[in-house]
């Protein structure tokens, strides 16, 4: 595995803007988060570049991840999502922000670029000491028969959500069909769902948020349903349906076989792809995630071009490796590290961890780091906890936070992280990122110094058990076993004895199929019953008194025995939702 960001050319030598006769001209495309950030960042070095912002839509440093909350009403204007425009910009940084002009060409050669007024169809060229291109994504539209009906939007940007919202406002939309099950997906499903709209998601993967473990996806499965949202997952769509005046419905299946789901509206949300035109005119390196391939300040591959935000490549904290992952907070980042690079600083990107969360109904869902599955695939040899834990005490109203963390058994480092919960997912993944980003062990987790008051936490927050939960599994005998890894085992053939060590009252509320009853209590008493050389499983309803169990039956020569990460409770949701 590699540890370090690629380096794909020398720095370019720059003129000191500082120092020169002529005008450093600095030329920017691109002004949503990254292109605004640079040309900030660059003019807080300096005063004498002449810094050139080209932007061919008309919004600028708006927040795209804010869209869905204005279709749904959180938020009440675009304009509080749109809180600066060019004069602004031109006022506060005295960088020129030119919306409406689209740039259709690079000469990297001459260091030009073409640029097309669309207002008035005429195009002009203008010069550049150092280009950085902000080009951002743009929305994965299918080939699908239908695709440009009327009613039927992405969500991208200022003008999609203006769009979608007048359409709402202007017809009867009673029912609507999400295509796609990423973050923009569920968060308009959320949206129109509290408008009152009847939604379906449409999924091509077999679970909603397919970013995340299917055992942890199945859980946000089941938060849609519960709201009453239907779901097709595993399925694809064969066409749109309508007429020249608005859709009608969506087609699962093949266009001429499948079922029709009605709908007033439909929303595409199958992912975004970086706008790479104007770097493959320059010649710049594309890398393997299909982004524009940069250095830790963002230089690509051609002297005097860089490349920032979603359109550019980063690299896994974890494993060093390229990766892709488009978010705001990268861009921001990104772009400022180059602003600061074009005028002689030193900033440098460190990498991303693709620390993301999302808000579905009444649940959190986030994630950080590598998945059990991408840990897997990295060669790792993963040890796998489902930590079910309240966020505070519930005396004061705490409520299940289920923490799914995934260390490296050879190191004992933390890999990475998912958290879903009412409350608290927020704080927790964050403390978590923060450790993998330090390359935390996980027995350090325990000994971090977090706040505590039962409006807050318990004494010991979910991020300590989660860490000594870990840190027993690693380094002690408290070995865990994932539903999914019981249930291969036994499909294989393996005789498992699994014992249920809960009271006979939680027993009645259901177990694990083929399992023993011997609470603890009782453990020490009853354990000839069962073999010390069969391979065993303990478990209770998430997971502590399950280990209690284990230390017994270990400390009375029990060869092999696991403890089952996030005990029934996690079992009946995997079970439920496979």
């Amino acid at each position: 595995m590699r540890s370090n960001a690629p380096s794909l050319t020398e720095p370019a030598e720059q003129r000191n803007p500082m120092s020169t006769s002529s005008p450093f001209k600095i030329v920017v495309v691109g002004s949503v988060a990254a292109g605004t950030s640079a040309a900030a960042k660059a003019r807080r070095n300096t005063e004498t570049a002449r810094i050139t912002v080209y932007e061919r839509d008309h919004d600028i440093s708006y927040s795209g991840c804010g869209l869905p909350y204005f279709v749904g009403g959180e938020v009440e204007t675009i304009d509080q999502l749109t809180p600066r425009d060019a004069a602004w910009f031109k006022a506060r940084y005295d960088v020129d922000v030119r919306t409406g002009h689209e740039v259709t060409a690079v000469d990297a050669a001459a260091r030009t670029v073409t640029v097309r007024d669309l207002a008035t169809g005429s195009t002009s060229e203008d010069t550049y000491d150092e280009l950085i291109l902000a080009t951002g994504v743009r929305s994965v539209v299918p080939p699908l028969p239908g695709v440009d009906l009327p009613g039927v939007f992405t969500v991208r940007n200022p003008s999609d959500a203006r769009g979608i919202r007048e359409w709402l406002e202007a017809r009867e939309v009673r029912r609507a069909v999400v295509v796609g099950a990423g973050y923009i997906g569920l968060e308009m499903t959320e949206q129109l769902t509290r408008r009152g709209i009847e939604v379906t998601v449409v999924e091509a993967l077999e679970h909603a948020m397919p970013r995340m473990d299917a055992d942890m996806s199945a859980r946000v499965d089941a938060e849609l349903r519960r709201h009453g949202v239907g779901l097709r997952l595993a399925a694809r769509v064969g066409a749109i349906e309508g007429d020249d005046d608005a859709v009608t419905g969506v087609r699962v299946g093949s266009p001429d076989d499948g079922e029709t789901l009605p709908a007033d509206l439909v929303i595409v949300s199958v992912g975004v792809r970086p706008n790479l035109e104007l770097a493959q005119q320059a010649g710049a390196t594309i890398g393997p995630t299909g982004a524009i391939a940069v250095d830790r300040q963002g230089r690509t591959s051609v002297e005097h071009v860089w490349a920032v935000g979603d359109v550019a490549e980063s690299f896994d904290l974890v494993t060093g490796e390229p990766a892709w992952v488009p978010l705001g907070s990268t861009a921001n980042k990104t772009g400022r590290i180059t602003g600061d690079a074009i005028t002689g600083g030193t900033l440098e990107h460190r990498g991303i961890l693709g620390t993301s969360i999302v808000r579905v109904f009444d649940l959190a869902v986030a994630r950080t780091g590598l998945t059990e599955d991408l840990a897997r695939a990295a060669g790792y040899d993963v040890e796998v906890l489902h930590n079910i834990k309240p966020d505070r005490p519930e005396y004061l109203g705490g409520k299940a936070l289920l923490i799914k963390a995934v260390a490296d058994r050879a190191s004992g480092r933390l890999l990475g992280a998912q958290a879903i919960g009412a409350s608290g997912a927020d704080k927790r993944i964050d403390v978590l990122a923060t450790a993998i980003t330090y390359r935390a062990d996980v027995a350090d987790l325990f000994h971090l110094d977090l706040a505590y008051s039962p409006t807050y936490a318990t004494t010991k927050d979910p991020v300590h058990y989660t860490g000594m939960a870990l840190d027993n599994a690693i380094r002690g005998r408290a070995r865990l076993i994932t539903p999914a890894e019981l249930e291969r085992l036994r499909g294989d053939g393996e005789k498992v004895q699994v014992v249920d060590v809960r009271s006979a009252k939680d027993r009645a509320k259901g177990f694990v199929d083929g399992s023993v009853h011997i609470p603890l209590a009782e453990l020490r008493a009853r354990a000839g019953e069962l073999d010390p050389a069969a391979f065993t499983v303990t478990y209770c309803n998430k997971g502590v008194t399950g280990n209690a169990g284990q230390n017994v039956l270990r400390n009375l020569g029990f060869e092999k025995v696991y403890n089952l990460s996030g005990g029934n409770k996690n079992y009946q949701s995997w079970v439920g939702n496979r």
